[in-house]
């Protein structure tokens, strides 16, 4: 079983910076390995078309840089997704759409080897992350899974109303704040940030993230500033997320392909 770049930071206290890829083509994650910059990349699974065989590859080619993965499933059926996902090796898993506690620990449930001390439901496998059965059922696939990093999105009204009994789930080790979706729960369509609602339930999730023991993860946009990243920082976040490549690819195109217009425009 292959060493968890990610879980080994989190163990060390370290910073984390991953990245967001909506593009099932592993090329992308061989270009993010060559920055040498990245920690980890998260494949928003939720949002983009895959299949199977795409898992297995995005793994690959994680491994060829050895950086660590992670897949964001969808709300249904995130249990089928999470498990397919971490036997085609992919390393971590975000979960969604989390509104109860009894949401948070089904989720552990999840990922954890089910053993009498995990007390999880994922069990042995003859699978890619095994070496197709050579590692099955073994010490080390126990200690591969308990090693999973489990990140929830607190991304609805439900969650944020439940928040202290979320963050003391057992097993949960980071938390995202998601505006668009919270904002969309409280009625707030299309007004998210910087409302000053949205944003006090990010305030609430990520000080009572760091009070309770659990890591909160911001995502950047291509227009965050240096400023904002220190205010977060002041408050104690150390784990940060770049923006989707297409989202990056968008802001690229659309900021200097209207700058080369101007340009023609006085010819």
């Amino acid at each position: 079983m292959r060493k968890n770049q990610l879980r080994e930071l989190l163990k060390e206290g370290k910073s984390t910076i991953g990245t967001r890829i909506l593009s099932a083509w592993p090329g992308i994650v061989e270009v993010i390995g060559h920055t040498g910059a990245i920690d980890y990349v998260e494949f928003v699974g939720e949002y983009a078309p895959y299949n199977l065989y795409d898992l297995e590859n995005l793994a690959r080619a994680s491994e060829l840089f050895g950086i660590s993965s992670m897949l964001k499933v969808d709300q249904e059926p995130n249990c089928f997704l999470a498990q397919r996902a971490l036997k085609s090796g992919i390393q971590n898993i975000l979960f969604t759409d989390i509104r109860t506690v009894e949401d948070a620990k089904e989720c552990v449930r999840i990922v954890r080897p089910e053993t009498p001390d995990s007390k999880g439901i994922n069990g042995c496998h003859a699978a890619r992350s095994v070496g197709y059965g050579l590692e099955a059922g073994s010490k080390e696939y126990v200690e591969a899974m308990n090693d999973v990093v489990i990140v929830f999105m607190i991304e609805k009204k439900g969650a944020v109303d439940n928040l202290e009994a979320i963050l003391s789930v057992k097993g949960l080790d980071m938390v995202q704040f998601g505006p668009c979706d919270y904002g969309l729960s409280i009625g707030l369509a299309r007004q998210s940030f910087p409302h000053p609602e949205v944003r006090k339930a990010e305030l609430k999730t990520i000080t009572m993230a760091l009070k309770m023991g659990v890591r909160p993860r911001v995502e950047l946009s291509p227009l965050t500033k240096e400023e904002d990243i220190q205010k977060y920082i002041e408050l104690g976040v150390r784990d940060f997320n770049l923006p989707m490549d297409l989202t990056i690819l968008y802001h690229y195109l659309k900021e200097n392909g209207e700058s080369l217009r101007k340009i023609l425009a006085k010819v």
